[in-house]
């Protein structure tokens, strides 16, 4: 028998309003950001302004045509979910730009900077494409390339964007001077760790290893107040061999703070180590 997932018709919509939003952030910081500093910043819209200077087409016909062809391609390879979404996604974002551009014709710098345009337009679109990232979906373009390789490669997604966007990249020395090629590469690399931080921030959780002589109110408050779950160990002291019992729990941020605080009030003496862990894998058996 297969269990076929349902998706109710408000959670549809509820996701097809976050999506959108999304696109129209990574618009927003590509049309007021992106374009009046003519860098050429890990995305295809970046590649798109460089191949503007050399195709008579607006920069919205053009991010529409390349996104295709990577959208065809991340549809074989990264599954009908992905393909789905990033169908919906890759289209809008052409439309988004396409209205900025009959609303605001020939707009210019907000912040009269090339440096700050490309910072705003790097905090900016990260907001939108860790939304996209974190629904299994993603604006398309060099986001497809990315995603490509953190499913094969096991790359994280941040670093992902900035190999794959550092071709796109140095493709502004074709039309403009050296200032915006080295703008191009280092908005290129930043924008792959704040990438990362968003993504990370928002999945990770910590691995909280526990040697305490109050192991059973331990585990209690792990099981019951935390609804967590626990594995415990048998482990021996190196010095003089003494057994003891390692309890280990995984908890996000909010659950962390309360577990510390419970172990200063019972057990200030606790050896407690503590590890940072942004992916956990349930592999069932078969």
């Amino acid at each position: 028998m297969t269990n076929k997932k349902h998706t109710s018709p408000l959670a549809a919509v509820q996701e097809l309003a976050v999506l959108t939003g999304a696109v129209a952030i990574i618009a927003a910081a590509v049309y007021f950001f992106l374009v009046p500093s003519h860098a050429s910043v890990s995305s295809i819209s970046g590649l798109g302004i460089v191949l503007a200077n050399f195709v008579p087409l607006p920069l919205s016909a053009i991010t529409m045509i390349l996104n295709v062809v990577l959208l065809i391609i991340g549809f074989l390879t990264c599954g009908r979910e992905f393909g789905a979404k990033t169908v919906y996604t890759s289209i809008l974002l052409p439309l988004f730009l396409a209205l900025l551009e009959r609303l605001f014709p020939g707009i210019g710098s907000l912040t009269d900077s090339q440096e700050l345009d490309v910072l705003c337009y790097i905090l900016v679109v990260s907001v939108g494409l860790s939304i996209l990232f974190n629904r299994n979906a993603s604006s398309g373009g060099l986001d497809i390339v990315a995603k490509i390789l953190n499913k094969y490669l096991h790359i994280e997604l941040g670093r992902a964007m900035s190999l794959s966007g550092i071709c796109v990249a140095l493709s502004a020395a074709l039309v403009y001077d050296k200032k915006t090629v080295v703008l191009s590469v280092l908005g290129t690399y930043f924008n792959g760790l704040v990438l990362d931080h968003f993504i990370f921030d928002h999945n990770s959780k910590r691995r909280v290893c526990i040697i305490t002589k109050k192991e059973e109110v331990l585990r209690r408050f792990i099981l019951d107040d935390l609804h967590s779950g626990a594995t415990v160990y048998e482990s021996y002291g190196a010095y003089n061999m003494e057994k003891r019992r390692e309890i280990i729990t995984i908890v996000d941020k909010a659950e962390y703070q309360r577990l510390m605080n419970f172990m200063n009030r019972e057990d200030p003496q606790a050896f407690i180590t503590v590890y940072t862990v942004s992916d956990m894998r349930y592999q069932p058996k078969t």
